[in-house]
């Protein structure tokens, strides 16, 4: 079995011309190498419902982990909501971070997402998601190579030094129109944000409009300097 332990470059090779672009083969693969040792961690933006509906293809028991900060929008509570009663076999757990909002302001101070984005993002995302994984051996993201530059070399499997564990990436080759049209195909419940001009949706604090499909992360973050949370590298 690859692990982060034995990692070396798979051999396996997946077809990218099929008709999900390699991302049902990849999940094929994943679940039958890792079982229930393999979880999804997922954000519940329109990538993610497109995996959730190909995953429970898979496996209608899969493990689904939304790292829930406590400052995500209403919608995409919403949206969770929708998603447990349309596949009621998923495991999905709304992971919490080990410090309360009031706990983390009387350690860090008020609004750690403004003066420290940083330090929040440790706290609120990857401490929990660190956590998670510390009983998986791999992990399942939506990340697509179209996403900007910092993806752009994303493989379907990939070793994550970070977690120290293997991160599989089934969506590489899709683009945003691809991943809409099978939104639409399928009659797929997704956040309501997404028709507002929110292409990419994390905490309400530090997620903007982004009007632009160069970059579908450009809201995130706006004006720090930062375009990603922390748990991709």
């Amino acid at each position: 079995m690859l692990t982060f332990e034995t990692w070396q470059e798979p051999a396996h090779d997946f077809e990218v011309d099929d008709t999900y672009k390699g991302a049902l083969s990849t999940l094929e693969w994943a679940y039958d190498t890792y079982g229930d040792e393999v979880v999804y961690a997922c954000s519940f933006g329109i990538e993610g419902i497109v995996l959730i509906d190909l995953i429970a293809k898979v496996k209608r028991d899969a493990k689904i982990v939304f790292l829930d900060t406590n400052k995500h929008f209403d919608e995409t509570y919403e949206v969770i909501e929708k998603v447990k009663k349309r596949y009621p076999q998923l495991r999905i757990e709304l992971k919490q971070p080990k410090l309360t909002l009031e706990e983390q302001a009387e350690k860090y101070g008020d609004k750690l997402w403004e003066t420290e984005p940083n330090q929040c993002c440790k706290v609120r995302k990857i401490e929990p998601l660190d956590e998670s994984l510390s009983e998986a051996i791999a992990w399942i993201s939506g990340l697509r190579r179209e996403q900007g530059p910092t993806r752009a070399n994303t493989n379907f499997i990939n070793l994550d030094t970070r977690f120290e564990s293997v991160k599989i990436c089934p969506l590489i080759h899709w683009t945003w129109k691809d991943v809409w049209r099978y939104v639409s195909r399928n009659e797929l419940d997704y956040n309501v944000l997404h028709d507002r001009g929110y292409p990419s949706i994390g905490c309400a604090p530090c997620t903007n409009p982004a009007f632009t499909e160069e970059d579908l992360r450009a809201g995130r973050w706006s004006g720090q300097g930062k375009t990603e949370c922390g748990l991709h590298g």
